[in-house]
C-alpha cells in the first residue's frame, strides 16, 4: 500500500507541480482602472480585466486557473486598497475622530467582506463554483472599497 501511494505521487507530481505555477496578472492593468476611474464611481468596467486577460494563458480557463487568476487581480487591488487607505488616514490626520472612525469603519469593512465571501462559497455547496465566486467577491469588494478609500480624499 506504501509503496502504491508512492509511485502515486511520483506520479503526479508532474501535474501537481504544474498547477502551483503562477498564472500571471498585470497589476498595471488595476493601476490604470484606479487612475482612469472617476471619483465615486465605484462599479467601473475596468474591474476584473486584469483576471480576465489572465485567464487567456494557457491553464486560465479551468476552475483552479480562474481562481487564480481571480485572486492575482485581488492581490492587486488589495495593495491599492491599502495605499488608499493610507492617503485617506493622511488626509484625516489633523482630526483624530475622523481618522479613528475611518480605522474603525476599515476594520468593520474587512470582517463584513470577509463574512459576505464566506457565504458566497457556502452559496454553492459542493460544487465547484464556489472557489470562482468567493474569489471573484473578494477581488469586487476589494476593488469598490479601494475605489471608495481614494473618493474620500476629495
Amino acid at each position: 500500500m506504501r509503496a502504491a501511494l508512492m509511485i502515486l505521487l511520483v506520479i503526479a507530481a508532474p501535474a501537481l507541480a504544474q498547477d502551483d505555477k503562477p498564472l500571471s496578472v498585470d497589476a498595471s492593468i488595476v493601476e490604470a482602472c484606479v487612475a482612469d476611474t472617476p471619483a465615486g464611481d465605484l462599479a467601473p468596467g475596468c474591474i476584473g480585466a486584469a483576471a480576465k486577460q489572465c485567464q487567456q494563458a494557457p491553464g486560465g480557463d479551468t476552475t483552479i486557473g480562474i481562481s487564480r487568476c481571480v485572486m492575482g487581480e485581488h492581490a492587486a487591488w488589495d495593495a491599492a486598497l491599502n495605499r488608499e487607505y493610507q492617503a485617506a488616514r493622511a488626509h484625516y490626520a489633523e482630526d483624530q475622530t475622523a481618522a479613528d472612525r475611518l480605522r474603525d469603519a476599515q476594520r468593520a469593512w474587512i470582517a463584513w467582506r470577509d463574512a459576505e465571501c464566506a457565504f458566497q462559497y457556502a452559496r454553492y455547496g459542493g460544487g465547484s463554483m464556489r472557489t470562482i465566486a468567493a474569489a471573484n467577491c473578494q477581488m469586487s469588494m476589494t476593488a469598490m472599497r479601494a475605489l471608495e478609500l481614494r473618493s474620500l480624499q476629495g
